[in-house]
Parts: structure tokens; sequence; C-alpha cells
């Protein structure tokens, strides 16, 4: 197994042009600065609302450098450079979910698209989707708690499940490997029961439906066991994303003002420790799951790499995938690439306007110098000294 260094830049961004790394650099340094996130945010968000075109600000800038495009076809040339690389692409339709009946069958066309794409392109391993774009969020929540559901939340949950159940039957027919993305803990149990029903039925030969789970939960690494065991005991094999999760102030705030036990790990060791567990899990039950490795900390992805060595496993081995965001860890997407691992790269896609907010989060999640921002601005800076270096 070759060996593995993060820092390594040049195979980071060698795919990335020097015009790529200087814009790269403008725009991580640009929302380093969190006063100018705060103040250009809500403006943006303001203009769309407004339906002020706001375009011609943002494709050329954050939309270029974290969206594939906003068509599948648009998304094909990122698609085909990441190969380049040995690096795959899932293409995720990144339009916010609206609960209104014309809305979710659009949702429901434009996804199943998706899946058939992925299913005839073999640079695309994986299809996606979050699931509240094909469902009620009210009956999700009452079909997650313990009590009696009206039956407008039955009804709205069987059409939840039929949906679900459309799309991981088109994935199965194109042998397609389909992700479920989580959602919050108060809508996540029903969601959980309906996915394990699509792993039952479509996981008999290998794992084609995944489901996720976010180790800042504190209750993960039990359900990830109960999981393993059911399908040891039903015969069937369990798709396992893991990603350490996406709405801890939420999360809390809404726990203390409903007084229930907060779902969330005390502090981050703790979820650092259960992702962590949750690899080593999978790896010992490499049999039955497939893992799929969605996150940009260093220390796990090298981690499941020393796992791999550990058990005997091969890089290549499709059962398990590293993935991190388009646009952000190049040096962990590349360098693993290149020492053999799988490594695909969630790449969004959909019409500027609509996938504004996710843009949005993207630069909020990258504001603070200690963390994402910090350390792709330090990369940057090094690869582009480096290249500077041997021009002379």
């Amino acid at each position: 197994m070759k060996e593995i260094s993060f820092e390594d830049t040049k195979t980071a961004f060698r795919i990335k042009s020097d015009r790529d790394l200087r814009r790269a650099y403008i725009l991580f340094k640009l929302i380093s600065y969190p006063i100018l996130v705060k103040i250009g945010n809500p403006v943006i968000r303001l203009f769309s609302a407004l339906k002020i075109p706001v375009g011609w600000i943002v494709k050329p800038t954050a939309f270029k450098h974290f969206v594939g495009g906003e068509t599948l076809k648009d998304c094909q040339p990122a698609v085909e450079k990441l190969k380049t690389a040995n690096v795959y692409s899932i293409l995720d339709y990144s339009v916010e979910g609206k609960e209104t009946e014309k809305a979710i069958n659009a949702a429901l066309e434009e996804t199943l698209r998706a899946v058939k794409n992925a299913g005839s392109n073999p640079d695309i391993p994986f299809a996606v989707f979050k699931p509240t774009a094909f469902g009620s969020h009210k009956a999700l929540e009452i079909l997650s708690t313990d009590k009696t559901p009206d039956e407008i939340s039955l009804r709205e949950g069987e059409k939840f499940r039929e949906k679900i159940g459309i799309l991981c039957r088109t994935a199965f027919e194109n042998d397609i490997p389909i992700m479920i993305d989580a959602e919050d803990t108060y809508i996540q149990h029903f969601i959980d029961q309906v996915v394990i029903g699509m792993m039952q039925k479509y996981n008999r030969e290998r794992a084609i439906v995944f489901n996720t789970y976010q180790m800042y939960r504190h209750d993960r690494i039990a359900i990830l066991e109960a999981d393993i065991k059911k399908a040891r005991e039903e015969k069937f094999f369990l798709g396992a994303k893991f990603v350490r999760g996406a709405y801890m102030e939420r999360e809390r705030a809404r726990a203390a003002k409903m007084d229930y036990l907060d779902p969330i790990q005390p502090d981050k060791e703790h979820t650092d420790r259960d992702y962590n567990l949750a690899l080593k899990i999978s790896i010992e039950n490499l049999d039955v799951v497939s893992i799929f490795n969605g996150t940009h900390n260093e220390q796990s992805s090298m981690y499941l790499t020393e796992l791999m060595k550990e058990h005997g496993v091969e890089p290549d081995d499709k059962r398990i995938w590293f993935s991190q965001l388009y646009g952000m860890s190049e040096h962990i997407s590349f360098n693993l690439s290149a020492a053999g691992f799988n490594v695909a790269k969630y790449v969004p896609y959909g019409p500027v306007r609509y996938v504004l907010p996710y843009l949005m989060r993207r630069v909020e999640e990258n504001t603070s110098v200690k963390g994402q921002t910090g350390r792709e601005l330090a990369l940057i800076k090094k690869e582009r000294q480096r290249r500077k270096v041997n021009e002379t």
C-alpha cells in the first residue's frame, strides 16, 4: 500500500491550473472574513427572494468553485476532469425541497434522471438524494414518534415510501448504488425504517441502497450495530454512509426549547471517537457492510486506510469509498486516489437561483480560519509557492 501524505500539494492540486488556484485563493480568502459573509449572505438571499439577478455575482465565484453546473449535462466537463486524476463524481441535485405536489414530482423526475445518468456513466459510481424532497416534513415527524399517527400522516407516509421505492427500484434496475441522506433527528426514525425496508428488498446480492449515519448523534453506534445484526440475520447487505453531521446547532436548540434529551454528542471528541469506531465496526463486518466514508477529517480518512491495511483489504476494494465535497479538501481526495483508493467527489448541481441555499451553507461553514478555510488557504498558498519556485 502506497504511503500517503496529505501535505503533498503537487498531487492535491494536479488538475488545477494556476488560474484555478488563484481564483480558489481569492474565494477562500474572502470567506475567511466572517464580517464579509455576515453582510454578504443576507444581501444575496434578499436579492434572490426579490428575484433580482445574482448569477453575475455568484456564478463566476462560489458557484464555479463548489458546484458542477446547472444541469446534468453541464456537469460532464467536471466529471471528466476529475476522472483524469482517477477521482469519480457523484452528481447531487442540490435544490432545496418544497412540499407542494408539483415540487415533489419535479424533484422526483430530476432525481430519476440523475440515477439513470449515473447508471450509464462509469465515472459516476453512486446516485444520491435528500429524502425530505419527497414528503411532508410534518408527517415524517409524526411517524417518527411513538404516538399513534393520524390518517393524514399515514397517507403521507405511504406516498413518501412509494417515491423512495421508485428511486431505489430504478437504482436497482440500473445497477447503481443510491445513497439516502440523513435528516434532522426528529424525522430520521421513519426514514430509517423505510431505508432498511429498501435494503431488505434490493440489497440481496450487494449494497445498492445506502443509509446515512450522522455520528454527531450519540445513539448511532447502537443503531449501526443493530442494523448489522439485522443484515446478518435477514441475509442482506448493509450500505453505510458515514458523516459527522450537519444540523447540530438547530438540533440542540430544538431539544432545549422542547425540553427533551439532546440527541447530539457532548463534544467533538465524542463525535470523532464514535465516527472512527463506526469505521472499525464496519471493517470488522465487511462481509455484510459496504462503507462510504464521507468526511473532510484527515485523521478519520487516514484511519480507514490503516484499518484496510490491518485487515488485508485492497485499496481499490469497491466495498469501500472515500468522499469529499467538490471544491474542498483536495489534499485528501487526490492523495487518496493517487494511492489507489476509491474516491468520489460530491458534485452538486442545479439552477443558480435554487442552489443558493446550498452555496450559502458552504460559505458559512468555511468562515472559521481555525477550521476548513484556514487549512484550504494554507495548502493553496503552499502549492502556489511551490510552483513559483519551480518556475525560477
